[in-house]
């Protein structure tokens, strides 16, 4: 089994506030895998430096094999905690940028999904709800033929139903030989498609695990597992 991200030692840190503190990762090919902790934990370090938009301060980073670097940011298809698309722009003119910018880039399956979601590729994302936006943003990201999909925070802040379709979207979209990583602290909504999962906590892993071994040795789901470690991390 190919291996798609694989950290040594991994530090980041800014101005002295420590961000990751000596990660080690070794991740393989056909998995959905849950990056799980609180806000400030150091999840959105981790994807961008996998990403390519940070520089790590410590230790080394590798994407299919690769430093990070032009070929690294082919393989990998990231979408951001915030929206970074201008609300002027249709939905149409952006995957006309996608299908512009990146080779990647399927539009048939854009449009696909797009019309599953039940989005007017006419309306300007100004028009759209906040929910809808997160659908596009989704859609544009998994409409790419990566090797590793890093989604940043992608059901926080829409509602239950918004984030059924973000879930079911990716399960049913994402190169069954790439990975997906999914940060997240809303854990209870993610668990049923995970594969795996990582806790992490001031910058460090406090657990990995496979999610049916993790609920078979504990007889908890996954959401309770994290509770309890959390709870056994802050007391050591």
């Amino acid at each position: 089994m190919a291996i798609v991200l694989e950290t040594k030692s991994l530090k980041k840190d800014y101005g002295g506030k420590i961000a990751l503190s000596g990660i080690d990762l070794c991740l393989p090919s056909g998995k959905i895998i849950g990056l799980l902790g609180s806000n400030g934990s150091g999840k959105t370090t981790l994807l961008k430096l996998a990403a390519g938009l940070l520089a790590p301060t410590g230790g080394e980073i590798r994407v299919c094999g690769m430093e990070i670097g032009v070929e690294t940011k082919r393989a990998v298809s990231f979408l951001p905690e915030r929206t970074y698309l201008n609300d002027w722009m249709r939905v149409m003119d952006i995957m006309e940028y996608f299908d512009d910018f990146y080779e990647d880039f399927d539009r048939e399956a854009a449009h696909s999904m797009l019309s599953h979601l039940g989005v007017d590729e006419r309306a300007r994302l100004k028009t759209l709800s906040k929910g809808t936006k997160e659908k596009v943003q989704l859609v544009l990201v998994m409409s790419r033929h990566a090797k590793l999909y890093l989604l940043d925070e992608p059901i926080a802040g829409v509602d239950p139903v918004a984030r059924e379709y973000i879930l079911n979207t990716i399960v049913a979209n994402y190169n069954p030989e790439a990975s997906v990583i999914i940060s997240t602290h809303l854990i209870a909504d993610v668990e049923k498609v995970l594969d795996s999962f990582l806790f992490i906590r001031d910058g460090r892993i406090i657990m990995q695990s496979d999610v049916d071994k993790a609920k078979e040795e504990y007889g908890k789901s996954v959401d309770e597992i994290f509770r309890e470690v959390y709870r056994c991390s802050e007391k050591a």
